[in-house]
């Protein structure tokens, strides 16, 4: 199997979660390695994908809000640095897959199943091949014993417990 490299510059790994039950708080995690092993990146089927997000590179923009996700009170990233995904599975429909795997988030694995797409294939200016996919799962966070929430006088929670994950992924021949 080749490997494949992340154009960094053009790609991204983010979420967003309800917040006071009226709007959305997205963010990043800034740091993240990923190995991605494919004969064929028009055809995922074969693919081993994995990804490793750390914690301490989170970013919502907020840096009090950064600094209580990394807390004992959500990620504990001092215990648990980093959050992880190994596929296990991927099925095609035309240029759609299902990306299912194994996610890791404070020693509690769960299988998640990202729907994915790919984008398409390209050269880039210097002549090298390039391959575009978009990715998005939802999780329960408590599942993973993210927890922490605080009542609203005027009712609901401050921190819903859907997180939408998405990946936006560029990739290269490595």
């Amino acid at each position: 199997m080749a490997k494949w490299a992340i154009d960094r510059s053009h790609s991204s790994i983010g979420f967003t979660v309800k917040h006071m039950m009226v709007s959305k708080v997205k963010g990043v995690f800034d740091s993240y390695t990923a190995d991605v092993e494919a004969e064929d990146l028009t055809d995922l089927t074969s693919a081993n994908i994995s990804f490793d997000f750390d914690i301490a590179s989170i970013n919502t923009r907020s840096e009090d809000r950064d600094n209580h996700l990394k807390s004992a009170d959500f990620f504990d990233g001092e215990k648990y640095p980093k959050i992880t995904f190994k596929s296990t599975n991927i099925t095609k429909s035309d240029d759609t897959y299902k990306v299912t795997g194994d996610l890791t988030i404070k020693d509690v694995t769960k299988s998640v199943t990202f729907d994915t797409e790919f984008n398409g294939k390209g050269k880039n200016p210097w002549g090298v091949d390039v391959y575009g996919f978009e990715a998005e799962t939802k999780i329960n966070r408590e599942e993973f014993g993210l927890t922490w929430n605080a009542a609203l006088e005027t009712g609901g929670v401050l921190v819903g417990k859907d997180i939408k994950i998405q990946v936006e992924l560029e990739l290269n021949p490595a």
